[in-house]
C-alpha cells in the first residue's frame, strides 16, 4: 500500500536562505498521509465509524536541500499495519536524490469512547493483501 504525488514548492515554503524550510517536509508528510487516507479509508467513512487517525510520532531525516525551482515528488508506504498501531514511511525526492526521509507512527482513536480503537479491518486487509502479492517494506515490488 503506497501513494505518490508531485509536490509543488510555494514561495512560503522557503526560508531566508532560499531553501525549503525543514518544517515544510513534515507538512508534506501530512499531505501524503491525507492522500493515502482519501484513497484507502476516506474521512467520511472514518467519521461514520466514529474513529479518527491519531499521530503519535514523526521522525524526519533531512538529507539534501530543495530550492524553489526544484520539482520534488513524495511517496508514502505502509511499513506496518497492526491491530492497534500503524507505521508509514515517507520520502521526498527528485530523480534519484532523496531530500528527506521519514516515519510516522500512529493509531486510530474512538471519538465517542475517548480511547485507542483497533485499526479498521478494511485497512488491515488491504495491507495484508499487498504484502501477499509481493510489496516489500519500502512499497516497491520484490
Amino acid at each position: 500500500m503506497q501513494i505518490g504525488a508531485e509536490i509543488p514548492i510555494k514561495a512560503y515554503d522557503i526560508d531566508s536562505m532560499g531553501i525549503v524550510s525543514n518544517i515544510v517536509y513534515i507538512r508534506w508528510f501530512e499531505d501524503l498521509r491525507h492522500l493515502f487516507l482519501d484513497r484507502y479509508y476516506p474521512y467520511e467513512k472514518m467519521m461514520g465509524e466514529g474513529i479518527s487517525p491519531m499521530l503519535m510520532k514523526t521522525e524526519a531525516e533531512y538529507k539534501q536541500p530543495l530550492a524553489i525551482g526544484d520539482k520534488p515528488e513524495g511517496r508514502l508506504w505502509v511499513r506496518n499495519m497492526g491491530r492497534f498501531k500503524w507505521e508509514m514511511g515517507f520520502e521526498i525526492y527528485s530523480g534519484e536524490v532523496v531530500h528527506c526521509a521519514g516515519v510516522q507512527k500512529g493509531c486510530f482513536f474512538d471519538l465517542k469512547g475517548k480511547k485507542i480503537a483497533p485499526c479498521p479491518d478494511s485497512l488491515i486487509g488491504e495491507y495484508e493483501a499487498a504484502r501477499a502479492v509481493g510489496e516489500d517494506a519500502l512499497g516497491g515490488q520484490k
